[in-house]
């Protein structure tokens, strides 16, 4: 009799690691919820809804694109950090992401709290003005800046951002003084500049490559140390007469730590995958962007490395959340 129990035991015991298997196996059996930080229109929520598009597909699932705009991404990320570790909530963050410890005087995360899953891509930021704006060139908006220091403002998606930053890298190295206007992404700062509300932004290429084809807003200089082949008209900042200036955007995908390894392989081989599709790479590489498509470690050691890099230089600035 106790053997029967045992054997019994077994077939119990592997029939549920079958199951359990089957069951791991078969992620995601559900929509998938991806979290942008910042509201439609911007870079990161155009990328997010053309990987959603592709992964969807794959899948055979929805792909829910949240956004959850607020301070700097805090509030999005926040969100993720407090979901189920299940593979069911993802988030695409920006450059910020690294560097918002050095803004926030408390933090509700570590980045030990999260799941590296890939490194989707980067781009150059660059400088816009009205079409009707008198600034032709960069120099015209030195000139102007010299002429009456903090008279001048520039919009940008938030404190920590990376447009936020290719402002004040500019500032820093040219020494002058124009104001910064934070806004919840960078949409708004653009739709504020085409209302002539601001007289310039930093935005992302992939929000603003449309306005910029329509011809609504003009560009002065894309913020990367070589030009974007989708603008090779557009002169560089340091060619503008700003040597060594260079700064850009990138995002990834993160879950909460805690992934399951099997969820974890697959979310990391899917993303990297799912950018060689042509529809991704082509819509990326049309919007401006440079598909990456790292691995988990890459991308972990990539972020700390963002945000030691980016310490000094934000310590010496004195920028804070707002």
């Amino acid at each position: 009799m106790g053997g029967w129990l045992r054997l019994l035991g077994a077939l119990a015991g592997a029939a549920f690691g079958c199951a359990g298997a089957l069951a791991q196996g078969a992620y995601p059996s559900a929509p998938v919820h991806v979290l942008v930080p910042f509201p439609p229109g911007g870079a990161v929520d155009i990328i997010a809804r053309t990987l959603g598009d592709e992964l969807g597909r794959q899948w055979g699932q929805s792909i829910i694109v949240e956004n959850r705009p607020g301070a700097g991404g805090v509030i999005a990320t926040q969100a993720l950090v407090k979901a189920a570790p299940d593979g069911y909530t993802l988030i695409l963050v920006a450059a910020g992401h690294a560097l918002n410890p050095h803004f926030y005087a408390r933090m509700p995360y570590g980045f030990d709290d999260f799941t590296p899953i890939s490194l989707i891509g980067s781009s150059p930021n660059i400088l816009l003005v009205a079409a009707n704006s008198p600034f032709k060139t960069l120099a015209d908006v030195l000139g102007a800046a010299r002429e009456k220091p903090g008279q001048l403002s520039y919009g940008h998606a938030g404190t920590g951002t990376s447009p936020h930053l290719a402002g004040e890298l500019l500032k820093a190295l040219t020494k002058v003084d124009i104001a910064p206007v934070p806004y919840k992404g960078g949409a708004p700062s653009l739709g504020d500049l085409m209302g002539g509300h601001i007289p310039m932004t930093f935005n992302n290429i992939p929000e603003s490559i449309a306005q910029i084809r329509a011809g609504t807003v003009r560009p002065l200089g894309v913020t990367t140390a070589t030009r974007s082949a989708v603008l090779p008209d557009v002169p560089t900042i340091a060619e503008g007469g700003v040597p060594g200036y260079d700064t850009g955007v990138w995002w990834a995908v993160l879950a909460p730590a805690g992934l399951p390894a099997a969820i974890h392989d697959k979310l990391a081989r899917d993303f990297a995958e799912v950018l060689k599709a042509p529809a991704v790479k082509n819509r990326l590489v049309e919007l401006g962007a440079t598909p990456i498509g790292s691995s988990p470690a890459e991308l972990n050691a990539f972020i700390r490395a963002e945000h030691d890099r980016w310490g000094p230089i934000l310590r010496a600035a004195g920028i804070k959340a707002e």
